[in-house]
């Protein structure tokens, strides 16, 4: 269950830089930069959600891409604030992310995972993800990933 109070918004450039702390404590390689956040938070093909219980309360952050004439979604990153993870943060985001998807018309959401991320992909086929490929040295690091995809109906 989320930490009480938990909303889910469109992130603001005023957003700026505690989405970009959030992303450098959340993952050691593959971070997206600051002006990488500020072009998608300008940009009509992606999204940026911030999940929080305060103007500064940063609990989780997704970013999803939008591709013209594609009914296939992309969540591109999803981050959950150390101190809230297990707490259903990531459920509430991921949620969100579905029902825009969905508005936007969507048929399918697809994400890629890092094939040593036991919690994100236990959360993800728990929440109806299956997985559809895997990625041969797919981070920055060498890491394997798997694509899963989930059909929004």
């Amino acid at each position: 269950m989320p930490p009480a109070n938990v909303r889910v918004r469109s992130a603001e450039l005023s957003d700026l830089d505690d989405l970009v702390a959030l992303e450098e404590h959340s993952f050691t390689s593959d971070r997206l930069s600051r002006a990488q956040f500020r072009r998608h938070l300008d940009s009509d093909s992606a999204k940026v959600l911030v999940a929080s219980t305060g103007p500064h309360r940063f609990l989780g952050t997704a970013v999803m891409f939008f591709r013209k004439r594609s009914g296939v979604a992309r969540l591109y990153s999803i981050a959950t604030h150390h101190a809230a993870r297990g707490q259903g943060v990531g459920s509430v985001l991921l949620d969100a992310v579905e029902h825009l998807a969905r508005r936007r018309r969507c048929r399918a959401l697809r994400l890629e995972v890092r094939a040593d991320n036991a919690g994100a992909i236990r959360l993800y086929e728990r929440l109806g993800y299956r997985r559809i490929a895997t990625l041969a040295k797919y981070y920055e690091d060498g890491a394997d990933g798997w694509r899963y995809e989930k059909l929004l109906g």
